[in-house]
């Protein structure tokens, strides 16, 4: 078995939305010892060499700094940049096939893991975009750690072993003790607000609960202004009860997006997420980057919630980076050493006060005119222009505010049947249109063939378009807004009372 000089193995790069599967090569000649990894590894990839090595001693075989050998480890293709340290396992499996210390069919398998020093597999980030990789590919198994067996499983036609130790892959490898292949289903990860807020823990404000009801049917974006103390922050908390589950195909997007960013633990991702950044966020930390380009909040909210409170206490470079996601639905990231695109694809809520103080129009306002016109151009027109829905959440009498919350008013279910109603009507509607799900992803094309406007609702659009200053896209996104209101309606067609809800939501000269 001591013949072999050159090894061929394949693992895998973690990226949105699928990895980019490596070949790791190990070729050893005659010579002083030297290990070394080339094709552009990054810190944590150079270091394998040292837990590699210790791990195969603590396998029970030889290691290779005992050995006067020069061992050469590449990771091709050599232009991509190697990060993490799930190369480990099969920079390990590749240097015992050539140095003829293990014998096995490599070529349907692909292998992905970080080594502990004693041998053992310890967790690693983006499994799910490496079996997504895998099956492309047209590999056929794929082996990771024990505590990603769970996501890894979620992809359809692909073998996936949980493996705890490299001594046990080897027995594996070997035929002496086969891995049994896990059938468990992964738990499932509730990826929304821990200690649920429902409808009916909020009093009052039914404008704004009709308002949260028309935004989830649609996934339209939606800004809750008022004083402070109203409940904007509730009605928020609120909204992430009124969605639906994700289906399959966004389970799969949404973890594997979760599972790259080191967002996730054991679970898989199966309700939409929610995502609420501090105010004092990072444009790096909002939108994505970094030298080598990683996803940011946007991202993270993908098919959820992105929820940004004290909105205009935003720095004003964060505000106006959500022109893009807003408009195309993902995010472009370009540094010197790579650029990616990152799906953004989220429903926007934010939450902001009339003016620093909180308290306009209110002899406890203490704001000057400068501070008040300062604070309220952080928000330029072409943010205003892309939030649907802006929504006013006025203070609450006392009187309102006495007596006990009734929890058992399925205020939250009876809403959340008539969203679902709403998103199947959408379904059926966009089928054979691929990319769009919902009435906020339709384009100016899909709105003149599937809105169904009367003549009636589209005149009064039109009357009201000059008065409100509404620009296309204002215009559009009113159409949008208001075929989702007929949807709530059960209503075939687009008629004047559901067009004239819609453009009472649009947003005014002053919030």
């Amino acid at each position: 078995m001591k013949t072999k000089h050159f090894a061929r193995v394949f693992g895998a790069q973690p990226a949105i939305p699928s990895a980019h599967v490596v070949t790791v090569e190990a070729d050893i000649t005659k010579g002083l010892h030297a290990f070394s990894i080339v094709g552009l590894p990054d810190k944590a990839v150079e270091e394998a060499r040292d837990r590699v090595a210790s791990a195969i001693k603590n396998s029970g075989l030889t290691s290779p700094k005992s050995t006067n050998k020069k061992i050469v480890i590449s990771l091709a293709p050599a232009t991509l940049k190697k990060e993490g340290a799930a190369f480990d396992l099969p920079v390990a499996l590749a240097y015992l096939l050539a140095a003829g210390d293990i014998s096995f069919a490599p070529e349907n398998k692909l292998f992905a893991g970080e080594l502990a020093l004693d041998g053992t597999l310890r967790p690693i980030h983006g499994t799910l975009s490496l079996s997504l990789a895998a099956k492309e590919r047209g590999l056929t198994e794929i082996f990771v750690p024990t505590e990603n067996a769970g996501e890894a499983a979620l992809v359809e036609d692909i073998s996936v072993y949980a493996v705890e130790s490299l001594e046990q892959l080897l027995k594996h490898l070997s035929q002496e003790s086969p891995l049994k292949i896990p059938r468990t289903k992964p738990a499932k990860a509730k990826c929304g607000v821990e200690g649920h807020t429902y409808l009916e823990f909020i009093r009052g404000q039914e404008h704004a609960k009709r308002a949260l009801e028309i935004a989830a049917a649609g996934r339209h974006n939606i800004s809750l202004f008022g004083p402070p103390g109203t409940g904007k922050t509730m009605l928020a908390r609120a909204f992430t009860t009124l969605l639906p589950e994700l289906s399959k195909d966004e389970v799969i997007e949404v973890t594997t997006i979760h599972s790259f960013a080191g967002a996730l633990g054991k679970e898989v991702v199966t309700n939409p997420p929610f995502r609420s950044p501090h105010h004092s966020a990072s444009h790096v930390a909002l939108i994505g980057g970094g030298a080598i380009p990683k996803p940011g909040e946007v991202t993270l909210a993908h098919r959820g919630v992105l929820f940004l409170d004290e909105f205009p206490e935003f720095t004003k470079d964060c505000i106006n980076a959500l022109r893009q996601p807003l408009e195309d639905k993902l995010v472009t990231v370009s540094r010197a050493k790579g650029s990616n695109i990152f799906p953004a694809n989220f429903t926007l809520i934010v939450a902001l006060n009339p003016c620093p103080c909180g308290h306009f129009g209110d002899e406890r306002c203490t704001c000057s005119a400068q501070q008040i016109d300062k604070y309220k151009k952080k928000i330029s027109g072409p943010i205003a222009d892309r939030i649907d829905m802006w929504i006013h959440v006025g203070a609450i009498p006392p009187e309102a505010m006495k007596g006990k919350v009734v929890e058992n008013t399925n205020e939250t279910k009876t809403a959340r049947k008539r969203i679902q109603k709403a998103h199947t009507i959408q379904q059926k509607r966009f089928k054979k249109h691929k990319g769009i799900t919902t009435n906020s992803d339709m384009s100016a094309k899909e709105i003149d063939t599937l809105a169904c406007i009367t003549k009636e609702a589209e005149s009064a659009l039109v009357d009201a378009a000059g008065r409100l200053h509404l620009s296309p896209r204002g215009y559009h996104r009113t159409i949008k807004l208001a075929r989702t209101i007929a949807d709530l309606a059960d209503s075939e067609q687009v008629e004047k009372p559901h067009m004239l809800e819609a453009l009472q939501y649009r947003p005014k000269e002053s919030y």
